[in-house]
């Protein structure tokens, strides 16, 4: 009934439209014409969140209704703001009605559709926002061909494509335009360069090419242009120097070159940007008259010389960064009249001569030096500061230079240092202790020096530090239990050093550990049992120490590598394939005494003479009992050599063969069979066990079970045991194909390693990944352990990627899915079990859809359609699927006690009622920024759509994500 409402007043209005001038007499078109055509506008949209409902057709005027603005003389609309209102559907005819509008502005929702020609030629206005929303398509040429007076045009972060309109020009009255993170394409029309009234051009974020024409001078009224990140070329024209009234220019990431551009004029200009380009030759001496200068980033370009010494002309200068060039000589001291500097980069550069003392002396929040050459002693520079608390600092990183000495006591006075990275570098002598009294510290890195001496107690001091890392260096002693104290360390390295004494048990106070090296030490003891309780661990390395018992029970202990373990000769384990020692009980002897009754329980006295053994009850049934567990071990021991023997003659029955790929093996019959390694030593140390050992299996799939066992160079692998023998093609065929996967390097792609033939048995060995699968991680965690937005990012990026390489490879994956996205120990994606496809004789639907296919809710429509080709489009319907299964938490099917719930159906419902955003994991609590959860479920949407055809390339998909991560990093400060 609802429906059939709805759907007789859309009628009604459409005829209201038609028929308007015929009520010229009896109706005041005044009001009319502006309340009829916001009805007819809301009617072609959906409102979730019932924003506009005080928006009522039997008003005579809309001047009350939310987002209405009207004219206090002519009571005519003249501005319509529905900013963030969560609106969708497209943009109708209706607002064509308001002939007085001036403003029209629906940014930040999540229209759909094109671009109607007409609304710009809405007489009266001026402003047209639409930024931030779906709209697609091209922009007609005819949209500026009548713009009357418009002066903004802002339709940035959507999705149009094509070229800029020509027709552009003929707006004369625009003095902002902003098409900036669409799609365009093709070179710069030259009407912008008419538009003698201008003052901001953004098209940042597209793929503009071409060079930037010399008519660019004739924008006498500029004041900011931004052309970053496209796909400009060639030199930067001298006229933009001509632009008196520039403040802001971007260049950044494109591909421009030849000398600094001729800005010397531009006297007013505080944004300057060239960022990732290949501008080369010196920096020129004028670049101290541009006084006003705040931000000057020259990075990633190949500027060489020395720096200025003009540049301590810029007082107002805050932000610098010249890092990724050539440079050399010393920092001019000049510089220390830059007062408002707050972030200086000076990284990858060849600099030479000390650390400027003024650096220290100045308000600097952020100094970036790494890679830079810098030589002499830290000394000098830090110890200047006598008794003076610097306040400011907070990132320090001095790393990769030729720095030695001694880390001065005087560091300490950084009292508000976050960030500190002194590795690889020469520095000698122990670690201060007024370490201490840097009680802001999150992340310390003295890695790859040569101090020595032991980890001072006062590291507890540290309160704030999550990142500790001194591997590689000469300390010793033992790790201080003050470490405890450290609760929000997550990761802790103190490799290769030579360090003594046992782990200490406050490491289980650590609850948020994810990663701890402490391997090439000399520690010993046992492992604390309380280790196993830790909750985040993702990888704990103890190799090549002299540890001793048994590896804690439990927790991620029980997956851990055996690389982890290795080298520790005194372990058990089943990660060290050694069975610990059997504990008996001692036998209860007493002594030959006397007849004494004994009925009080006590111990006979020695009385000599008597040589009888009185056994009590309680005697007798331990002995017995410590019989039958002897018994039990020998049989156990027995039944154990029995399969040893037998996997001997099994593993005796492979014929090795690596580094040439192309080697054979001399027979193929059923008791032997071949095996290639692509690289390293083919020997394994467990691998039969491995595959007769149900302990070692990792899962199963939809092609076989896959193992762990170890190389004998300590190295973890993974082996698949197909189980689709009938359907594997000949040798020549299998070895061709699995040839081809094993050249596939990507670093977010599981490497396969090797593979073993036989008729009636084929094996592929990949690298094995420790982290366990996306599946895990996202639906098996516990308590607080679960993927953070960051890292959820991090993870559908990593796997775009991967696809992404797939496909320019030629290699279809078939299988996406969140069991097949493995996570290695520093977080970063893997994808397994990729183009298994091709081992089959051919692409069979059934085997594909029961074999490959089998987590239902991944797999792509065209699946059920014999007549649709199977293209990468499966892939990025299976991706898209992922994307929402990561974003939600949820699975891609979820069984309620009544219903089945689709999650592609289930999001897409939610974002049409504006809704989306409650979709999101409920248990990252509010821990993410929306402006980059949403687009990327949005994105995932897309990529689920029913039509192949529709859905975006791998390739797109990634550059689409990294829009998202960075939308505006060239506007922002470096880290």
């Amino acid at each position: 009934m609802r429906a059939l409402l709805n759907m007789r007043t859309l009628v009604r209005l459409f005829l209201l439209l038609l028929i308007a001038p015929v009520f010229v007499k009896s109706v005041n078109p005044s009001l009319n014409d502006d309340v009829l055509g916001l009805i007819v506008f809301k009617a072609d949209i959906q409102d979730s969140k019932e924003k506009l409902s005080s928006w009522n057709e039997d008003d005579e005027t809309p001047c009350s209704w939310t987002g209405v603005k009207c004219s206090p003389r002519s009571n005519r609309v003249i501005e319509l703001n529905l900013d963030g209102f969560s609106l969708s559907g497209r943009i109708g005819r209706g607002l064509f009605q308001l002939q007085y509008l001036r403003k029209l502005s629906l940014a930040k929702n999540n229209l759909t559709g094109g671009i109607s020609p007409n609304i710009a030629r809405i007489d009266n206005l001026r402003v047209i926002d639409l930024s931030e929303n779906n709209l697609s398509g091209e922009v007609p040429d005819e949209f500026f061909r009548q713009c009357g007076s418009l002066r903004t045009v802002s339709l940035p972060r959507n999705n149009f494509s094509g070229k800029i309109p020509f027709s552009l020009s003929s707006c004369s009255a625009l003095a902002a335009i902003d098409l900036s993170f669409n799609q365009f394409s093709g070179s710069l029309p030259s009407g912008i360069w008419t538009l003698s009234g201008l003052r901001s051009l953004d098209l940042s974020g597209n793929s503009l090419e071409g060079e930037i024409p010399m008519e660019i001078e004739g924008l006498k009224n500029l004041r900011a242009i931004n052309l970053a990140r496209n796909q400009f070329s060639g030199k930067v024209p001298n006229g933009i120097g001509s632009s008196l009234l520039l403040r802001s220019i971007d260049l950044s990431e494109n591909s421009l070159s030849g000398n600094f551009p001729d800005l010397q004029e531009l006297t007013l200009c505080n944004y300057l940007s060239l960022r990732g380009n290949a501008f080369s030759g010196e920096v020129p001496a004028w670049i101290g008259e541009m006084k006003s200068l705040e931000t000057l980033d020259l990075s990633l370009n190949r500027f060489s010389g020395k720096v200025p010494t003009s540049l301590g002309n810029l007082q107002s200068l805050k932000t610098m960064n010249f890092s990724g060039n050539g440079f050399v000589g010393n920092l001019p001291e000049s510089m220390m009249n830059c007062t408002s500097l707050l972030a200086l980069d000076l990284s990858q550069n060849s600099l030479s001569g000390d650390l400027p003392t003024w650096i220290f002396k100045s308000d600097l929040q952020k100094v970036l030096a790494s890679e830079s050459k810098l030589t002499a002693s830290l000394k000098n520079p830090l110890n200047s500061l006598a008794e003076v608390a610097v306040q400011n600092l907070q990132f320090l990183d001095l790393s990769e230079n030729g720095f030695s000495g001694e880390i001065p006591s005087s560091i300490a006075v950084l009292s508000s240092l976050q960030f500190l990275d002194l590795s690889k570098n020469s520095l000698m002598g122990p670690i201060p202790v007024a370490i201490e009294e840097l009680k802001s510290l999150y992340s310390l890195d003295l890695s790859e020096n040569q101090l020595n001496g032991s980890i001072p107690l006062e590291i507890g001091g540290a309160v704030s530090l999550k990142e500790l890392r001194l591997e590689k260096n000469f300390l010793v002693g033992k790790i201080p239990t003050t470490i405890e104290n450290c609760t929000s360390l997550s990761t802790l390295d103190l490799s290769q050093n030579r360090l003594i004494g046992s782990i200490p048990a406050a490491f289980a106070k650590l609850t948020n550990l994810q990663v701890v090296d402490l391997s090439f030490n000399n520690l010993t003891g046992t492992l604390p049992k309380q280790l196993a309780n830790l909750p985040n661990l993702l990888s704990f390395n103890l190799s090549h120490n002299n540890l001793q018992g048994e590896l804690p029970a439990g927790g991620f202990f029980n997956t851990i590598a055996p690389s982890s373990v290795s080298g520790n000769p005194s372990l058990c384990g089943s990660a060290v394939n050694r069975s610990c020692p059997t504990v008996l009980p001692k036998p209860i002897v007493l002594n030959p005494n006397t007849s004494t009754d004994y009925t009080s329980g006590s111990l006979p006295p020695n009385v000599v003479g008597h040589k009888r053994i009185i056994l009590s009850i309680s005697a007798l049934i331990a002995i017995g009992a410590a019989a039958v567990i002897v018994i039990g071990v020998i049989a156990i021991t027995v039944l154990n050599l029995r399969v040893r023997s037998a996997t001997s003659r099994s593993a005796a029955a492979l014929t090795f063969s690596a580094g040439d790929e192309f080697s054979h093996s001399p027979t193929t019959d059923a008791n032997s069979g071949k095996l290639v390694l692509f690289s390293g030593e083919p020997d394994f140390s467990t691998g039969a066990h491995a595959l007769l050992n149900k302990d070692c299996e990792l899962g199963r799939g939809g092609f076989g079970a896959v193992y762990r066992t170890v190389l004998r160079d300590g190295r973890s692998v993974a082996i698949k045991k197909l189980t689709v023998s009938s359907l594997v093609k000949s040798q020549e065929d299998f070895e061709r194909e699995v040839k081809n996967l094993g050249k596939v390097q990507h670093q977010n792609l599981v490497a396969l390693e090797g593979y073993y033939w036989t008729p009636s048995l084929q094996l592929l060995i990949s690298e094995y990944v420790s982290g366990g699968s996306l599946y895990k991680h996202l639906h098996e965690g516990s308590g607080g352990n679960f993927l953070s937005w960051n890292e959820r990012f991090n993870v559908i990026l990593g796997t775009a990627k991967a696809l992404a390489h797939l496909h320019h490879s030629n290699i279809i994956h078939y299988n996406i899915k969140s069991t097949n996205v493995l996570i290695d120990s520093y977080g970063e994606p893997k994808v397994g079990d990729y183009g298994l496809a091709r081992l089959l004789p051919m692409l069979d639907r059934y085997v594909l859809s029961s074999k490959i296919q089998s987590a239902l809710g991944y797999m792509a429509p065209e699946f059920a359609c014999k007549t649709v080709k199977i293209t990468e489009k499966c892939d990025v319907y299976g991706f898209g699927v992922l994307v929402l299964e990561v974003v939600t938490g949820k699975r891609p099917v979820e069984y309620m006690e009544d219903d089945v719930v689709v999650l592609c159906d289930m999001v897409r419902g939610a974002l049409e009622e504006g809704g989306v955003e409650e979709c999101i994991d409920g248990r990252l609590q509010g821990k993410f920024p929306a402006e980059e959860a949403i687009p990327v479920m949005k994105l995932g949407l897309i990529c689920t759509s029913q039509v192949p055809s529709n859905r975006p390339d791998m390739g797109e998909v990634v550059n689409i994500l990294e829009l998202i991560r960075c939308p505006s990093e060239e506007q922002e400060e470096f880290v």
